[in-house]
């Protein structure tokens, strides 16, 4: 880990360009001595573990910054203000939130829960990575990749888009989401809304969270059903973690084609581990998810992140063994340049998006 020098001025990266545009003056304004951080060139995330203890990521690992605030009030205060401006409640009864700020993903943990005090971590999107074509100038997607990705989208393929924590997952599903028709209806169901997807007929859908007598909360699981009574084209839930999943799976299994969903995962290999384990939660047997997934999901894109790029690293399908169990087959693509090497009886070579 490096120190970052607040006084130095931090000099544009031609692949993570300046966020000074990610929200308007009003809202950067509430973030007070933190403002400064989020518009710097290249900075994806703003972390502040204590007052003293201020942290960005560029791309290349967390970077400590001579930034102080003047104790846990300050730190507290700022913590709760953001919160509500978002429209949410951060409290003794509820310490731990988050919420969108423009296109700033904020979440909160008050102590106790939070063991050394207040944490704070902010997400702030890169400018300029909206449209697919951006993503190709900055390696996310190479030349190999970009037919089957347009295939897919055009063929209505259902897509799982797997990754470890800011390796670029929403970027790219909002680049990809832009690519659909527009005489398509698309209903994006999000925790917090972030895909902001630039088409014509998006509706976003977002949680909330319960009131200060523990009522009203309305989760993923109840958006999910009502987005099915919505005529949607496509459906999109922005980040599958409980009841959800086995939701969407059902809906992608009864006519809904092109749709989306994201997952954290650290290989394809790794997605049906993964995928158990939130269907066992559902009281959902490993057999009963392997036929409702490989039906579900056409293809899994999975996003790794290498010396502060993110690429698309695997493309895969899921499939049902010989004993029903769920497996994920990697698939190498006829590229120049493909991303994935793996041996002959663990991949196929594909040329363009599968179909029915």
């Amino acid at each position: 880990m490096t120190e970052l020098a607040t006084t130095a001025p931090s000099s544009p990266s031609p692949t993570l360009p300046a966020a000074s545009a990610a929200c308007d003056a009003e809202t950067l304004g509430a973030f007070g001595p933190l403002r400064t951080l989020i518009t710097r060139a290249g900075v994806t995330d703003v972390l502040v573990t204590a007052p003293d203890e201020i942290w960005v990521d560029r791309g290349k690992g967390v970077e400590r910054v001579p930034l102080r605030l003047s104790g846990q009030r300050q730190l507290r205060a700022l913590a709760v203000s953001l919160i509500a401006a978002g429209g949410r409640h951060l409290d003794d009864a509820t310490p731990f939130v988050d919420v969108r700020l423009g296109e700033l993903r904020v979440h909160a943990v008050l102590p106790p829960v939070a063991v050394g005090g207040v944490q704070l971590s902010v997400r702030v999107p890169q400018r300029g990575l909206h449209d697919f074509g951006s993503l190709l100038g900055t390696g996310m997607i190479v030349a190999g990749h970009e037919r089957l990705l347009r295939d897919a989208i055009d063929s209505g393929a259902n897509l799982l888009i797997t990754g470890a924590t800011a390796t670029g997952k929403t970027t790219l599903l909002r680049a990809l989401l832009q690519l659909v028709e527009h005489d398509q209806r698309i209903i994006c169901v999000e925790d917090v809304a972030e895909l902001d997807v630039r088409h014509p007929h998006v509706v976003q859908l977002e949680t909330r969270q319960p009131n200060a007598d523990g009522l009203g909360a309305v989760g993923l699981d109840v958006l999910l059903r009502q987005a099915l009574r919505m005529r949607p084209d496509r459906i999109v839930v922005g980040e599958c973690r409980g009841p959800e999943l086995m939701l969407l799976m059902t809906a992608l299994n009864t006519g809904h084609r092109g749709g989306a969903g994201t997952l954290h995962a650290n290989s394809v290999a790794d997605v049906p581990a993964r995928l158990e384990a939130l269907a066992l939660m559902c009281g959902v047997s490993e057999r009963a998810l392997a036929r409702q997934a490989a039906s579900a999901f056409d293809l899994v894109l999975h996003l790794g992140r290498s010396a502060g790029v993110r690429r698309l690293e695997q493309v895969g399908r899921l499939e049902v063994d010989a004993d029903g169990l769920l497996v994920a087959r990697v698939l190498t693509v006829d590229s120049e340049h493909p991303s994935v090497h793996g041996p002959p009886q663990s991949t196929d070579r594909i040329t363009h998006a599968p179909s029915r």
